[in-house]
């Protein structure tokens, strides 16, 4: 089978959470005998202005061909006023209105969808569910759409437009348990509709724990990591709050490390070491020496990081309020949880303190990745729907209501 991916944004540039998963399962779909890939996105890489970075055409990607169009301007200032007067009460807007900010907050591409919906693509698969081209994409394209959600439980799930979404695709592809139930309590139609919680490939690469101390003057200091956008909608000001006033309570030579594309930084901490993106070996090597990994974020649909850190043996602490990273902590017995100050205190005492327990964490989790995410079953899971899906859509006329 040929199969399309359409994305905001797509390139090894991107640390997006729901583009590195459609970037991986790409780069392996492509490698299977029969299966083909092509790659739709826009030029951007600011999700917020989607402003045209790239150039416009087609380019090779680790061998995917990936296609670039540019989008319309945004009206930044007008879409936030929007938004405010939006999400209050999300539920009550019509489906024009929830269109309208669908389209304000874009990237809004013609060119994008059109392109997708003319190719030879035998599906398209659309990643995820919240920005233009997947709304545009889905209605459009109907069953021949498989639409990765990414869902969140946020505000602008509850736009009446995105039901339609959820409805319409031909099927529908979730990284957890959790996601998906969320999905179905929202979208209650989709229960008896092809889906599949297909989880995605871990596999640890190259990167020294020593070099990376080296690269960032870390020394022999211990540290937590944090790894990914920082920005206070992923919960990164709140652990910096909270690690600052755990360091008045304890003090001592551990720091905080956040890395990762900065969005709006934390107050300045002498403790909290903010880095920017990092290269990939940066990248492994500090995971390999961190205590332990803290994901601060409450809305993760899969959390991807938190598996690479245990493929390694590297524990987590999650913030409790999200379903996903703390079910994978009590499914796995690899991290611990905290909901407030004074557990996030208790959690970082015992990864930082207790190297038994520390190790007993990261083995656990280790076992978990071994037993559930390998590319190898993934793959065969992924394809097998895909088949299905494909089938299904050839075998029953499209019917809109």
């Amino acid at each position: 089978m040929k199969i399309g991916f359409v994305l905001p944004r797509y390139g090894r540039e991107i640390h997006g959470g729901a583009e590195t998963a459609a970037r991986l399962l790409a780069e392996r779909l492509r490698d299977l005998p029969g299966w083909s890939v092509e790659v739709f996105t826009t030029c951007a890489l600011d999700t917020v202005t989607w402003a045209d970075e790239y150039a416009p055409g087609r380019v090779e990607v680790e061998g995917i061909p990936v296609t670039r169009f540019r989008s319309l301007p945004k009206d930044v200032p007008a879409f936030d006023r929007f938004s405010r007067a939006v999400f209050p009460a999300p539920g009550v807007l019509s489906e024009a209105e929830a269109l309208r900010w669908v389209e304000m907050q874009g990237p809004v591409s013609p060119g994008l969808v059109e392109a997708a919906e003319a190719s030879a693509c035998d599906l398209v698969t659309f990643h995820p569910y919240l920005y233009w081209p997947t709304v545009e994409g889905v209605m459009k394209l109907g069953r021949r759409a498989v639409l990765h959600p990414a869902t969140h439980d946020e505000p602008p799930i509850r736009l009446s437009v995105f039901r339609r979404v959820f409805e319409d695709a031909g099927g529908r592809v979730f990284w957890t348990d959790e996601e998906r139930g969320l999905a179905e309590r929202l979208f209650p139609p989709i229960v008896t509709a092809p889906q599949i919680v297909l989880g995605i490939g871990v596999e640890s690469h190259t990167g020294d724990s020593k070099e990376a101390r080296s690269a960032l003057g870390l020394g022999d200091r211990p540290y937590l990591l944090c790894l990914g956008k920082v920005t206070e909608m992923k919960g990164t000001s709140m652990l910096a709050r909270f690690f600052a006033a755990w360091k008045e309570r304890h003090p001592g030579p551990a720091a905080l490390v956040l890395a990762g594309p900065i969005v709006d930084g934390p107050v300045p901490h002498p403790d909290v070491i903010v880095t920017g993106s990092v290269d990939e070996a940066t990248k492994w090597g500090l995971l390999r020496g961190a205590r332990a990994l803290v994901s601060p974020s409450a809305y993760e649909s899969l959390s991807l990081v938190v598996l690479e850190a245990w493929s390694v043996g590297t524990p987590v602490l999650v913030n409790g309020a999200c379903a996903t990273t703390r079910r994978h902590c009590s499914a796995s017995g690899g991290g611990l949880w905290f909901e407030g100050f004074g557990e996030f205190e208790i959690g970082v005492e015992q990864v930082l303190g207790d190297d038994d327990l520390r190790r007993d964490l990261g083995d656990a989790g280790r076992a978990y990745v071994e037993a559930r995410y390998r590319w190898a079953a993934v793959l065969r899971r992924y394809t097998s729907f895909l088949e299905r899906v494909g089938e299904r859509g050839r075998s029953i006329p499209a019917v809109r209501a």
